[in-house]
Order: structure tokens, then C-alpha cells, then sequence
């Protein structure tokens, strides 16, 4: 295991339309930054290619899992954060995220 890895960036935050009933909103991990995680997780990844991480968006601090799509690694981000934080989809999103568990 390693010690703990953090990330900062910007990036936009955007809604998933693969289904019509499921309102699910994501922010994609830019890509260097998606890059070095596979580097550094590896094999450690969890169920469907997933990496645990502790996030922070301004005040609200969580934890939850980036899970692998096409090109990089995409962070769910759920409606209490959303709220708590004012955002919505297309707002850019200041994220500093934290591995753990690997």
C-alpha cells in the first residue's frame, strides 16, 4: 500500500444521459491525471476497474469511487454535494481528490 496520493484540478461537471429515469452527474478526471492514477493503482483496482478516493468540493468532503470510461476516470458526484456546493451540470468543478485503500 501507498501513502496516500492527492490530485487538485478544474473541471466541468456534466450529466450522463445513458438513461432517462437515472439523473446521474459526473465530473471526468482530466487526463494526465487519470494516466498517473492507472499508473499508481494498478492491479489494486476494485470491481469494474474502480478506485476508492476521498474528495473534497469546497466545504463538502466525501468519499466514494472513480470508475474507468473511455479515455480517463469519471467521479460521481451526488446531489447532496451539488446542493451543498450551489452546482450544477456545466459549472466548473475545483476538485481535490485523495486515493485510498491501495
Amino acid at each position: 500500500m501507498i501513502g496516500a496520493v492527492t490530485f487538485e484540478f478544474d473541471a466541468p461537471l456534466w450529466r450522463w444521459d445513458a438513461r432517462r429515469t437515472d439523473v446521474w452527474t459526473f465530473v471526468s478526471l482530466p487526463t494526465h491525471v487519470a494516466d498517473e492514477v492507472l499508473d499508481l493503482v494498478g492491479d489494486a483496482a476494485r470491481g469494474f476497474g474502480s478506485v476508492r478516493v476521498e474528495v473534497t468540493v469546497g466545504a463538502t468532503v466525501w468519499r466514494t469511487s472513480i470508475f474507468p470510461s473511455t479515455d480517463t476516470y469519471v467521479l460521481p458526484v451526488k446531489k447532496a454535494v451539488r446542493r451543498a456546493e450551489e452546482l450544477d451540470v456545466g459549472d466548473t468543478v475545483r476538485v481535490h481528490l485523495t486515493l485510498v485503500d491501495f
